[in-house]
């Protein structure tokens, strides 16, 4: 059975239920636990269940060796053509959406620090958070957004997975010690950066490059400026929403190949990409 052929019979409802049903327990020893960190709940542990809930799905429907093939395409690096530039603006969109958010904080008068980052804490971060967002890039890109983007639009995909991943976080966004304002922000955020991640996921048909991108969201956001401490989700959920209608609207080839009845022909990315 091909990618393609595993990719139209999957069901993002079923990933989706099962992901959140796997998060009880982090959700759970999150409200007894507390805190990793200053600014990571014990909860931020169940980046683990999208991958848990894809394999627990794959093993149970799809033939042997379904596994792999999806795990081989979380790290695939050679997947996308012209792959360096794929990678580059999979890191350049939201440290740009980043850097813009700093550049309109100070255009308000907000008083924000010098950002404070050594050479080594970058790569480290970096790192750490590629490894958990590929696990959960394992479900959403890999087995969700193939099967959404077969029935509905570019957009429509990206919302739907963008409000689900938002919600699952909601929790621990308030273990976290974060303000109703505050969690709105990041939820318009979050819904932004999974539409952006969905269009580098079909232009580029290389998962590694929805995980890079969402690796290093993660990285600017913990950073700024100063370890996070000035983090305003609100200026950036609103810059991140105009970056994620400028790539719908800049070329409006939501899906990658061409169609033939009903049936997804691979054909790489669309032109112009």
């Amino acid at each position: 059975m091909s990618g393609w052929t595993e990719s139209r019979h999957r069901s993002p409802v079923r990933l989706i239920a099962l992901t959140f049903a796997l998060s009880v327990p982090f959700w759970l020893a999150g409200a007894v636990a507390g805190r990793l960190s200053q600014t990571l709940p014990v909860s931020a542990l169940m980046a683990c269940c999208p991958l848990l809930a894809a394999v627990l799905l794959i093993r149970r429907h799809e033939p042997r060796g379904a596994v792999k093939r999806l795990l081989r395409r979380v790290v695939d690096w050679r997947a996308a053509p012209r792959t360096g530039r794929w990678f580059a603006l999979a890191i350049a969109l939201p440290l740009g959406v980043m850097a813009g958010s700093y550049a309109v904080t100070v255009l308000l008068g907000r008083s924000l620090p010098e950002p404070r980052v050594s050479p080594i804490e970058v790569p480290l971060l970096f790192a750490v958070f590629l490894v958990a967002v590929a696990c959960e890039e394992a479900g959403w890109t890999a087995y969700a957004t193939d099967p959404l983007s077969i029935r509905w639009s570019l957009p429509v995909t990206g919302v739907i997975l963008g409000v689900t991943w938002a919600v699952w976080h909601l929790i621990p966004y308030a273990q976290a010690g974060h303000g109703p304002l505050w969690i709105a922000g990041q939820c318009l955020y979050t819904v932004a950066l999974r539409v952006v991640i969905v269009w580098l996921y079909l232009r580029s048909a290389s998962v590694l490059t929805a995980v890079v991108c969402h690796a290093a969201s993660n990285v600017g956001w913990s950073l700024f400026p100063d370890h996070g401490s000035h983090y305003d989700p609100v200026v950036t959920g609103g810059i991140a929403t105009g970056v994620a209608l400028l790539v719908v609207m800049v070329r409006r080839c939501g899906r990658r190949g061409r169609r033939i009845g009903r049936v997804r022909v691979p054909g790489g990315p669309c032109p112009g990409a």
